[in-house]
């Protein structure tokens, strides 16, 4: 017994000395990287043109597939008076109202590179569209922002990248790497007729792709907590999406004098009860752990030390992300109510009712798996559960933070954000890329823009903007980048 003090006391100094072996390893600097010369730019003729491509309302349907069909021509037909170097030297194919641009490469022996925008824009929910400081498909330039729908989401990297090659067009510069660029015009719908029917052309073409960039994640300031300096997330995955349907049907319709103890809507709303009471477990892994371990040597103390130490600290940094909303998500397989209906009449017992769960998907897991949960919550054989699989989507695998590409995104970043800490992340929402993922080695999805915690409810919501510093900034990303990877 009396040796047991002096084993403690030992104990606790090995466990500092390894904490604070891995906080230093951590914090090993990063290999010097000069920030790029900023691009000389006509700034008003840039502004003008983004400005001209938010004016035009490319509002896509899912129903119908010629919907707004003379704005995307609209459109289309500005690309090509803005570019004119582009559309000289690169091959432009119209897949349905989507777009392909192939820039030849001088060395065929290199997998080629795919960028990724899309020209079309959710609609403006006309009960906010007084909420808006410009109107929504303005383009107008105020205070140092372009404002307006498609302004960030995602005209702003369409216009960026094309920016981009005319300015490296203009300079004499040749790729050595194939690049490609593709812009869909149905992306907020789900892509079905652009990037997935773009994604089989290729592939007939036996395509295969270094990497492709897509939208995703972006340069944030002041939204990870413990992290002052600007934060630069590469998306190296993103979730699964589907939406799941929960009915109830009974005989027992009629009128609602003589109700039976079980109806339709109480057979459903106890289902959904369950199924809220049985959410995934959260758990501290994967690309979301990897994030914060890549941050913690811009956190201050004992931050550093803590996410340096995940071994021993990840059920306290876990429960800490999981009393947010915001950061919770980050952990597990989510489940929204989205919709529920029933019934025609207040006097009427209806026959059936449904209702609709929304899951966003955790890499490694599946549509299948979602579905299992959800019976297994249920646990009740009077309710239909069923996926809506019309737009239901796995969630991606897991692109490399150490291969080329990745190392080339790092890099043009730090060139053009000095400031930033760059890590990979895991995107919560779904973009076109995923189409693409059979054809690609890496998917990487990554947005050049800034974003503050006031900015992340301004895509598909009111007074979306760019400002005009950034754009600027997103057009020299691009340049670099391509100089990084492609040439």
């Amino acid at each position: 017994m009396k040796k047991l003090p002096t084993l403690l006391f030992c104990a606790f100094v090995v466990l500092l000395a390894v904490l604070g072996f891995n906080t230093w390893r951590a914090a090993a600097p990063l290999a010097d990287i000069a920030p790029a010369t900023p691009l000389a730019l006509d700034t008003g003729a840039v502004t003008q043109r983004l400005g001209a491509a938010v004016r035009i309302a490319t509002v896509s349907s899912a129903t119908d597939p010629q919907a707004n069909a003379p704005a995307f021509e609209q459109l289309r037909r500005h690309l090509e008076t803005s570019f004119p170097r582009v559309h000289a030297s690169l091959k432009r194919e119209r897949i349905g109202e989507a777009l392909l641009y192939t820039w030849p490469g001088s060395d065929p022996s290199l997998k080629p590179l795919l960028l990724m925008a899309h020209m079309d824009v959710v609609p403006v929910d006309p009960a906010s569209a007084s909420a808006w400081q410009q109107p929504p498909f303005s383009g107008a330039v105020q205070g140092g922002f372009i404002w307006g729908r498609g302004a960030w989401d995602d005209k702003g990297n369409l216009m960026s990248q094309l920016e981009a090659i005319e300015a490296l067009l203009a300079a004499g510069y040749t790729p050595r790497r194939t690049v490609c660029l593709f812009s869909g015009a149905d992306e907020e719908v789900g892509g079905a007729r652009g990037a997935r029917v773009a994604a089989e052309l290729l592939k007939q073409r036996g395509m295969r792709f270094d990497f492709v960039l897509d939208e995703g994640l972006v340069v944030t300031q002041g939204i990870i907590p413990g992290v002052v300096a600007p934060a630069a997330l590469i998306g190296i995955a993103q979730k699964g999406y589907v939406s799941v349907e929960l009915a109830a049907q009974v005989t027992a319709a009629g009128h609602s004098s003589m109700p039976p103890l079980e109806s339709a809507i109480g057979l459903l709303t106890k289902a959904l009860a369950r199924l809220q009471a049985h959410e995934a477990e959260t758990h501290l892994d994967g690309v979301p752990a990897q994030m914060l371990e890549r941050l913690g040597p811009r956190m201050g103390f004992p931050a550093n030390v803590v996410m340096a130490n995940l071994w021993l600290f990840r059920p306290l940094v876990a429960d800490k992300l999981a009393a947010a909303d915001s950061t919770r998500a980050q952990l597990h397989t989510t489940m929204a109510l989205t919709m529920i209906e029933g019934g025609v009449a207040d006097n009427v017992l209806p026959a059936r009712a449904r209702a609709l769960a929304n899951f966003r998907i955790m890499p490694g897991e599946s549509v299948q798996g979602v579905l299992a949960h959800v019976r297994d919550a249920v646990n009740d054989p009077r309710i239909t559960v069923s996926a809506q699989t019309s737009n239901a989507a796995e969630p991606s695998r897991v692109s490399s933070t150490d291969a080329p590409a990745y190392r080339s995104i790092e890099k043009s970043i730090r060139e053009v954000f000095p400031q930033a800490a760059v890590a990979p992340g895991l995107l919560m929402a779904h973009a076109d890329a995923a189409w693409f993922e059979p054809l690609a080695d890496n998917v990487y999805l990554f947005s050049p823009v800034r974003a503050g915690p006031a900015d992340t409810a301004r895509v598909h919501g009111v007074n979306e903007r760019i400002a005009l510093s950034n754009y600027a900034e997103m057009i020299s990303f691009y340049e670099r980048l391509l100089r990084n990877a492609a040439g």
